[in-house]
């Protein structure tokens, strides 16, 4: 077995792989999935010398622990956390040596919600329809880190970033979401869709990887009855049958029956990643471009 791998001592609570996704098959009925912060994937790949869309590893809240088998230069991102090596503190945001070996421990979260791990040579799990990120809805890719699982590296192709600490933007004390309203706004009372842009909601703690879940004051429809079945793109806002409204995330599935208030501005929703329940969520409407 090679030598360029992770071993899995501490999975945490949900550890996935993740890389840029599978963006192009809804007509398949395949999410898109992919890492939710974008920017924060982006930058461990970048200070550990790997491509863009490398695979790297998103945590949710409490972390995780790895031991690699050979050593490997790491970076973590994302939720600021306590990272250590063998129990002593190591760099948060920046390249780190780790020898083969060692027990690489990922805390969890002081604030926001998801970290991610980059390991030089990327997470070199099995592709599935070109991407390796695990998706929860449909259950492609590989299913999440459990405890003694082992994940295979690629060969390094570039070198690590030689920075003291990257900077990053703080998780959100309030998310603020710009939204175009459409394409099922006319769904709502004028009253409903007032109260959507105007009053506050706060993330639910029933939030994750398919949507971000608010509470908050429902929205009352104008029209009864149901709609048909049709394509749901992300960042929508779909409205259930509560009238709280649920902004589609990475694993959301591409056909919904709801209707949709708006969709949330793309690169917003990087932001609702780090959201932890009980942030405030402002909506805003934007005008279509």
């Amino acid at each position: 077995m090679t030598d360029r791998a992770l071993a899995v001592v501490r999975a945490g609570a949900l550890t996935t792989v993740q890389d840029l996704g599978r963006p192009g098959h809804a007509h398949l009925g395949v999410p898109r999935s992919g890492a939710l912060d974008r920017p924060a994937a982006d930058l461990v790949n970048r200070l550990t010398g790997n491509p863009p869309g490398a695979a790297v590893l998103e945590t949710t809240l409490d972390g995780c622990a790895l031991r690699p088998r050979s050593d490997v230069t790491v970076a973590v991102a994302g939720a600021p956390c306590r990272v250590t090596v063998d129990g002593r503190p190591a760099a948060w945001g920046a390249p780190l040596r780790v020898p083969a070996g060692a027990l690489l421990d990922i805390g969890g979260a002081m604030t926001g919600v998801r970290t991610y791990v980059g390991v030089c040579g990327g997470v070199a799990v099995e592709r599935v329809l070109g991407s390796r990120s695990t998706d929860l809805l449909s259950g492609l890719g590989p299913p999440p880190l459990t405890d003694g699982a082992v994940l295979p590296l690629g060969r390094p192709t570039g070198v690590h970033a030689r920075v003291d600490v990257a900077p990053q933007p703080a998780p959100p004390a309030e998310l603020v979401l710009r939204v175009t309203l459409g394409p099922r706004d006319d769904w709502f009372t004028r009253h409903a869709v007032r109260t959507f842009v105007s009053r506050p909601y706060r993330v639910s703690s029933a939030s994750n990887r398919i949507g971000l879940r608010t509470e908050g004051p429902a929205l009352e429809r104008a029209r009864a009855g149901e709609l048909p079945s049709e394509g749901m793109v992300l960042g929508a806002v779909q409205v259930p049958p509560d009238g709280r409204p649920v902004v589609f995330l990475a694993d959301h599935p591409t056909t919904g029956g709801y209707p949709v208030i708006a969709v949330v501005r793309a690169t917003d929703l990087f932001a609702a990643a780090q959201a932890s329940p009980g942030t405030p969520v402002r909506f805003v409407a934007v005008r279509r471009r």
